[in-house]
C-alpha cells in the first residue's frame, strides 16, 4: 500500500511540474511575442527611411513603395555628398566631436577620479556639482557669457558647454570608488605618484566604464543642434544637424543644396530628407558595436557599484 500511494504522489508531483512548466513556456512564448512587437514598432520606421533614401525618384512619384522600392537609386546621397553645404556642415560636427570627446572623458574622469578621494573641500565640491545638474543659468545668461568671453561663431562655444557634465562625473566617481584601495596602495608602496597611479593603473581597470562615457560624449558633440543655432553664425561652421534641419524644413532642394545639377531637379524632396537623416546616423550605427561590450558592461558597473 505504501509503494502504491509513493507511486500516486510521484504521478501528481509529475504531473504539476510539467503543467507549470508548459505555464512557463506559455508565459516565454507570450513574452518574446510582445517584445517582438515592441521591435518592430522601433525597426519598421527606421527600415522605411532607409529603404525610402534608396528609392528611384520614378517610383517615388509613382507610389510604387510599401516595405521594397521597385527600383532601386543613389541619387540622394549623391546630391548630398556634392553639395559644399554638407561637406562644410560634415567638417564642422567632425572637429568638434573629435577634440571635444576625448577633451570630456580626460576632464570628467580627472575630476571625478579626485572626488573619489578624501581631498579638503570635496563635500562642497559634490554638491556644486550635485546644483548644476539641477538648475541651469538660462539661455540669455550663457549666450551673454560666450559673447564675452570671444567665442561666438566658434567650434569652441560648441565644445565647451557640453565639456563637463554632473551626471558623467557621478558615475564616473562612483565607478572610481568601487575598485579596490588595496591596488592604489600597493603602487604608493612602490613609489607611485597620484598620476601614475591614475594613469597606469586605475585607466586600465576602467576601461568598460570610459567606453561608455566616451559614447555618450560622441553622441552628444555629434548631435549638436541648439548650440549651433545659439551660437554659430556663419554658414560654413554650421553643424550636420543644423544642415539635416534645413533639408527637412525646406520647400525645396535647392533651397539647401548650392547645386545647379540636373539631379537638384530630379530628386524629390522626401527623399532628400531621409537620405540626409541616413548620413547621420551612420557613424553612429559604424561605432556602436565596436563599443557594444564595454557598453553594457560600464553601464551594469555603474548601476550596481554606485
Amino acid at each position: 500500500m505504501a509503494s502504491q500511494k509513493a507511486v500516486a504522489v510521484q504521478k501528481r508531483g509529475g504531473r504539476k511540474k510539467m503543467g507549470m512548466k508548459v505555464k512557463e513556456n506559455l508565459y516565454q512564448a507570450a513574452l518574446w511575442f510582445i517584445l517582438i512587437l515592441v521591435a518592430l514598432t522601433m525597426i519598421l520606421p527606421f527600415l522605411y527611411v532607409v529603404i525610402l533614401s534608396f528609392t528611384d525618384a520614378t517610383a517615388y512619384e509613382a507610389g510604387k513603395l510599401i516595405l521594397w522600392p521597385k527600383k532601386w537609386s543613389t541619387e540622394a546621397y549623391e546630391l548630398i555628398l556634392s553639395g559644399s553645404g554638407f561637406l562644410n556642415a560634415l567638417k564642422s560636427t567632425l572637429i568638434v566631436t573629435f577634440i571635444g570627446t576625448p577633451l570630456s572623458v580626460i576632464v570628467c574622469s580627472g575630476l571625478a577620479y579626485m572626488l573619489s578621494k578624501p581631498i579638503p573641500g570635496k563635500s562642497f565640491i559634490n554638491k556644486y556639482v550635485m546644483f548644476t545638474m539641477l538648475f541651469s543659468a538660462g539661455m540669455v545668461p550663457n549666450f551673454i557669457n560666450m559673447k564675452q568671453l570671444h567665442l561666438l561663431d566658434s567650434y569652441w562655444a560648441l565644445i565647451l558647454p557640453g565639456l563637463c557634465g554632473a551626471w558623467t562625473i557621478m558615475v564616473m566617481r562612483s565607478f572610481f570608488q568601487s575598485l579596490p584601495l588595496e591596488l592604489e596602495e600597493a603602487a604608493k608602496i612602490d613609489g607611485c605618484g597620484p598620476l601614475k597611479i591614475f594613469s597606469k593603473i586605475v585607466i586600465p581597470l576602467s576601461k568598460p566604464m570610459l567606453a561608455t562615457m566616451t559614447l555618450f560624449s560622441f553622441v552628444g558633440y555629434w548631435n549638436t543642434y541648439f548650440n549651433s543655432v545659439m551660437y554659430i553664425t556663419s554658414t560654413a561652421k554650421q553643424t550636420l544637424q543644423v544642415y539635416v534641419q534645413k533639408i527637412v524644413l525646406s520647400s525645396t532642394v535647392a533651397d539647401v543644396v548650392d547645386l545647379s545639377t540636373e539631379l537638384a531637379t530630379i530628386v524629390p524632396q522626401e527623399v532628400m530628407r531621409m537620405a540626409a537623416v541616413v548620413v547621420v546616423i551612420i557613424p553612429i550605427l559604424i561605432i556602436y558595436p565596436f563599443l557594444q561590450k564595454y557598453f553594457q558592461t560600464g553601464m551594469m558597473v555603474g548601476a550596481v557599484k554606485g
